[in-house]
C-alpha cells in the first residue's frame, strides 16, 4: 500500500511541473510577442549605440579633442527588395550606381543578416534631408556615431588619429564590428581601451516601410552606451602652438619636459599636418596625399628619427669622467687646436680659444681636444682590466640616462636608437692585430661614432641632468599611474658643477647670442655632422638654474650650427613658458625664427 502511494505521489508531481512548464511556454510563444518580435529584423531593428569617445584635454584643463554627430547608412541584406528605387538612394546620398552595387555585394558577402556600414559619416544636414525617405529603401536604416572634432590643430603626433579596424583586430577582439574606428596611432592608440567606452544596444519596431515607429517595450532591452573615459595630457597647448610656430617651414623636433615630475610640456614634430584631415569621409583621400608627401608629415620626428648628439653628450661625457675621477672640476688640458690620437690622426677643435684650466671652460667653449681627452682617460682607467670592461662601464652611465632603450611614453612606435657596444667592436675588430683601443673610438668622446639618438632621448637626458640625477620618467598623461623616480650613480655635487658650466655656455660661450634676460638658462649647442647634406643644429638646455621647470631639446635638420636656430627657438620657448611673454629685446629673434623658411629655401634662392 505505501509503494502504491509513493507512485502515485511521484506521478502527479510529474503532472503539476509539466503544466507549469506548459502554461509558462504557452505565455512565452503566444501571448508574449517579445521574444518572436527580437528575432524578426523585419519588424525589430536592433541599433547598435556607439559610445561617445573620451574627451582630449591639456594639462591646464583646456579641451582639445572632443566628438561631433555624423551617421552610417547601415544596410542588411536580406531585407533588400529587389524593385528598390535604387536611384533615388544614389541621389540622396550623392553616390553612383556603380558604387551602390560593389558596397551591396560586399556587405552581403560579409553577411546577409548583420547589418553592417554601407555608407560613412553622412553630415547631419544628408542625414536630414534622407531622412524622411528611407520608407522607400527596405534593409536600410541610419546609425549615428561620432567622430573627432579639434579645438587646435596643434600636437596632431601627440593625439593621433582613427581608422577602420582590420580583419586582425576583428579576429582577436569581440568589441569590434566591421566598420568601427580604433585608435591608430598616438595616445588615441596607446590608450585606446579607456577612450573608446562601451557600446549600447538600442530595439526599434519599424513599419512595413522601414520607418522608425518607437522604441521596443518601452526601451526596457535596451542597454545605454557608457562614454570613454576623458585624457589629460601633460601637454601645455599654448606652448606648443607657440614652438609650432617657430617651427614652421623647418624640418626637425622640439621637446620640453618639466624635470621636476617627467611632464612631457610640448612634443613638436615638424613639418606637421591638420588633424582635422582625418576625419570625415574625405580621409581616405587626404590618407593618401600624406602617406605620398615628401616632406613625411604624419612621421613623428621627437621618437623615430635618430642623430649623432654631437657635442650636446660634452656634459655627459664629462659628469661620467667627474664620478669616475679621471679629472676634477679644475683640471687643465691643453688644447693647442687638435688633439693627436697617432700616425698623424687629430680630432680639430672648431672654436678658436686658449687651453682650458678646468671643465667650465671646456664646457663653455665646446673644446674637442679637451673631450676627447676626458675620453681617453676614462676608457684606459687602469681601475679596469680592459678597455671592453672600462668602455662597458662607460655606456652603462649613458643608459642611466635612458639613452639606448624605447621610452615608455604612452605613445607606440617609438625606436632605441643606437648605442655603442663592445660586442659591436669586437665583431668589426677582433681580426686587427692590434684589436682596438680608445683611439679606434675616440669619436665617441665628441659624441660621433656609433651613435643615433631620438631627440626624445636627448630631451629626456637634459631633463634628469637638470634635475641633479633623479630621473623622473618621462609621459604625456596625467590620469595614470605612473613609474617611482630613481636615482642615477654619478653624485649629486657633480651635476651642480655641470650646471654651473652649461650656465657659461649662454653667459659667454657658445649660446651667448639666445640668452634671456632675467633667466638663468643652461644650455649645450651641437652640430650634428650629416654625410646626406648639411650638418644638424642641436640644443639642449633648461631653466632656471636652480629648481629648474623646464627642460628642452631641439633638432632643426640641414641648419649648420646648434647656435643658429636650435639655440634661439628653445631660449624663446623658455621665455614664454617662464615668463608668460617675448621681451622686447627678444621680439627680433623671434621675428627671424618665424620668418626663416629652410624647407623651401632652395627654391627661393
Amino acid at each position: 500500500m505505501k509503494l502504491e502511494s509513493r507512485k502515485f505521489i511521484i506521478i502527479g508531481i510529474f503532472i503539476i511541473f509539466s503544466m507549469v512548464l506548459l502554461v509558462r511556454l504557452y505565455n512565452i510563444q503566444v501571448k508574449d510577442n517579445s521574444y518572436k518580435d527580437l528575432a524578426d529584423s523585419n519588424y525589430i531593428h536592433k541599433k547598435t549605440t556607439y559610445p561617445a569617445r573620451g574627451l582630449i584635454l591639456d594639462t591646464n584643463g583646456e579641451l582639445l579633442v572632443d566628438n561631433q554627430p555624423v551617421y552610417d547608412l547601415m544596410v542588411i541584406p536580406r531585407n533588400v527588395k529587389k524593385d528598390m528605387d535604387t536611384i533615388r538612394l544614389c541621389e540622396l546620398f550623392n553616390i553612383s550606381k556603380k558604387e551602390f552595387i560593389e558596397t551591396l555585394t560586399k556587405s552581403r558577402n560579409y553577411s546577409t543578416r548583420k547589418p553592417s556600414i554601407f555608407l560613412k559619416q553622412i553630415s547631419p544636414i544628408m542625414y536630414a534631408k534622407a531622412s524622411e525617405y528611407m520608407y522607400l529603401f527596405p534593409g536600410f536604416f541610419t546609425q549615428r556615431r561620432t567622430i573627432r572634432s579639434y579645438h587646435t590643430q596643434g600636437a596632431p603626433h601627440v593625439y593621433g588619429y582613427l581608422g577602420e579596424v582590420n580583419q586582425k583586430k576583428l579576429d582577436n577582439d569581440e568589441y569590434y564590428d566591421l566598420g568601427d574606428y580604433i585608435g591608430q596611432s598616438g595616445v588615441e592608440r596607446s590608450y585606446e581601451k579607456i577612450l573608446r567606452g562601451i557600446k549600447g544596444e538600442e530595439y526599434v519596431t519599424v513599419d512595413a516601410y522601414n520607418r522608425e515607429k518607437e522604441s521596443y517595450q518601452g526601451g526596457s532591452n535596451d542597454l545605454p552606451a557608457k562614454q570613454g573615459e576623458n585624457l589629460q595630457l601633460t601637454i601645455d597647448i599654448k606652448l606648443q602652438e607657440y614652438a609650432e610656430e617657430l617651427m614652421a617651414n623647418k624640418i626637425g623636433s622640439v621637446i620640453a619636459i618639466d624635470p621636476s615630475n617627467g611632464e612631457i610640456l610640448t612634443m613638436v614634430s615638424s613639418p606637421s599636418y591638420d588633424p582635422s584631415l582625418l576625419t570625415g569621409r574625405k580621409r581616405g583621400a587626404n590618407m593618401k596625399a600624406l602617406n605620398n608627401d615628401p616632406l613625411k608629415r604624419q612621421l613623428n620626428r621627437c621618437i623615430t628619427a635618430t642623430y649623432p648628439p654631437g657635442s650636446t653628450l660634452k656634459p655627459f661625457i664629462a659628469l661620467i669622467g667627474l664620478q669616475e675621477g679621471v679629472i676634477n672640476k679644475n683640471s687643465y688640458i691643453t688644447c693647442g687646436g687638435a688633439f693627436s690620437y697617432g700616425s698623424g690622426s687629430v680630432v680639430k677643435c672648431s672654436h678658436g680659444h686658449g687651453s682650458c684650466p678646468n671643465i667650465y671652460c671646456a664646457v663653455e667653449q665646446s673644446c674637442n681636444p679637451y673631450f676627447c681627452e676626458v675620453f681617453k682617460r676614462t676608457i684606459a682607467n687602469k681601475k679596469y682590466e680592459n678597455v671592453e670592461k672600462s668602455l662597458q662601464q662607460w655606456i652603462n652611465y649613458l643608459e642611466e640616462f635612458g639613452l639606448g632603450a624605447p621610452l615608455d611614453l604612452g605613445l607606440p612606435g617609438m625606436v632605441a636608437g643606437t648605442m655603442p657596444s663592445v660586442e659591436y667592436y669586437n665583431k668589426i675588430h677582433n681580426n686587427e692585430y692590434w684589436h682596438w683601443k680608445w683611439n679606434t673610438i675616440i669619436s665617441l668622446g665628441i659624441g660621433q661614432g656609433e651613435f643615433a639618438i631620438t631627440p626624445m632621448h636627448l630631451a629626456n637626458a637634459i631633463s634628469i641632468l637638470a634635475n641633479r640625477g633623479v630621473y623622473h620618467y618621462p609621459h604625456l598623461v596625467k590620469n595614470v599611474e605612473q613609474k617611482e623616480p630613481t636615482t642615477l650613480s654619478i653624485e649629486r655635487r657633480h651635476f651642480d658643477v655641470m650646471a654651473d658650466a652649461m650656465e657659461q655656455v649662454m653667459i659667454s660661450g657658445t649660446g651667448r647670442y639666445s640668452s634671456v634676460e632675467g633667466i638663468s638658462i643652461c644650455g649645450k649647442t651641437g652640430t650634428a655632422e650629416n654625410p646626406h647634406g648639411d650638418d644638424h643644429s642641436i640644443f639642449i638646455s633648461f631653466a632656471p638654474k636652480v629648481n629648474p621647470t623646464i627642460a628642452i631639446a631641439a633638432v632643426i635638420e640641414n641648419s649648420g650650427y646648434g647656435s643658429t636656430y636650435a639655440a634661439p627657438i628653445s631660449t624663446l620657448m623658455i621665455e614664454k613658458y617662464i615668463n608668460d611673454t617675448i621681451c622686447k629685446h627678444s621680439k627680433r629673434r623671434e621675428k627671424k625664427m618665424f620668418e626663416t623658411d629652410l624647407i623651401n629655401v632652395k627654391e627661393n634662392e
